[in-house]
C-alpha cells in the first residue's frame, strides 16, 4: 500500500508541474534577413519630437539598430545600454563609424517615453558623449511593422500589462540601408561591435549569427533573472526527477520482494 501511495504522489507532482500555464511565444524569433533593405521612407519621430525618415540617418555611417519598447519592465533597457556601452568602448567615433538607433515596437510610446529611455540608457551605459548620435524613434503601427518585417523581428503581446514578448539582439545596417549582420542576445563585447560596424560600413553581408532563443519576456528586471525560462527548466527537471525516482522505487520494491 505504501508503494502505491508514494508512486501516486510522484505522478501527481509531475502532472502538476507540467500543467503550469506558459505564455504563447511561438514564432517570437529573429528571422535573420541578411541583405534585406530598410524602408528608408517610413516616417518616425525622434525623442525631441522631430519628424524624420530612416534615410535621414543614413549619412555615410552604418546603423546599430535595436527594436524594443521604452516602457518595458524587462530586458530592453539592459539590451540598449549594453550595446551603447560596447560601442562607446570600441574605439570607434560615433557619427563617423556608427549611429545608434532604437525604434519602439509599441505605437503607444511617445516622444516623452523615448526621451526618458535615452537619458536612462546613456546614464546606465556611462556614455553621455553618444547623445548626439543616438536616436530614439517612435512611429505608427505601419511604420514599425515595415521595419520589423525588413529585419525579421517578430513580436506579440504577452499579457494584459502591455508587455510584449520579443527576441533580443541588434541589427547592423550598411550606409545604404542594407542589413549586414546580427548580434543576438545581450552582453556585447566592444570588439564584436567594432567588427560588425566596420563590415557594415564596407557593405559586407555576413553569415547568419548563431541563433539564440533569448526573449525579453523571460527577463525579470526586479531580480535580474530569467523567471519564465527558469520556471520552464524547473518544470522539466521536476518531471524528469519524478520519473527517475519512480523507476528507482519500483526497482527497489521489486528487488525487495524477490529477496523476501
Amino acid at each position: 500500500m505504501k508503494r502505491i501511495v508514494v508512486i501516486t504522489a510522484l505522478v501527481v507532482l509531475a502532472q502538476a508541474a507540467a500543467a503550469q500555464p506558459a505564455p504563447d511565444i511561438a514564432g517570437v524569433v529573429f528571422e535573420q534577413r541578411l541583405g534585406s533593405r530598410l524602408p528608408g521612407q517610413q516616417e518616425f519621430r525622434d525623442e525631441a519630437g522631430h519628424k524624420l525618415r530612416l534615410s535621414d540617418l543614413l549619412n555615410g555611417a552604418p546603423l546599430a539598430l535595436v527594436l524594443g519598447y521604452y516602457h518595458c519592465p524587462k530586458l530592453c533597457d539592459v539590451l540598449r545600454a549594453s550595446l551603447i556601452q560596447a560601442l562607446a568602448r570600441s574605439g570607434m567615433v560615433p557619427g563617423r563609424d556608427y549611429v545608434f538607433v532604437a525604434i519602439s515596437i509599441d505605437p503607444a510610446d511617445t516622444d516623452a517615453t523615448a526621451s526618458q529611455a535615452k537619458a536612462r540608457d546613456l546614464e546606465n551605459a556611462a556614455a553621455p558623449e553618444l547623445a548626439a548620435h543616438a536616436h530614439y524613434l517612435t512611429g505608427g503601427r505601419d511604420a514599425i511593422k515595415s521595419v520589423a518585417d525588413a529585419v525579421g523581428f517578430a513580436s506579440r503581446p504577452a499579457d494584459e500589462a502591455r508587455t510584449i514578448a520579443h527576441p533580443v539582439g541588434a541589427v547592423f545596417v550598411s550606409p545604404t540601408g542594407v542589413v549586414s549582420s546580427y548580434l543576438l542576445g545581450v552582453g556585447f563585447r566592444p570588439t564584436e561591435t567594432q567588427l560588425a560596424a566596420s563590415r557594415a560600413a564596407s557593405g559586407e553581408i555576413l553569415p547568419p549569427a548563431s541563433p539564440i532563443l533569448l526573449l525579453c519576456f523571460d527577463f525579470d528586471a526586479s531580480t535580474g533573472r530569467y523567471s519564465i525560462a527558469i520556471v520552464k527548466m524547473l518544470r522539466l527537471l521536476s518531471i524528469a526527477t519524478s520519473v527517475v525516482i519512480g523507476f528507482a522505487l519500483l526497482y527497489a520494491f521489486r528487488r525487495e520482494g524477490s529477496d523476501a
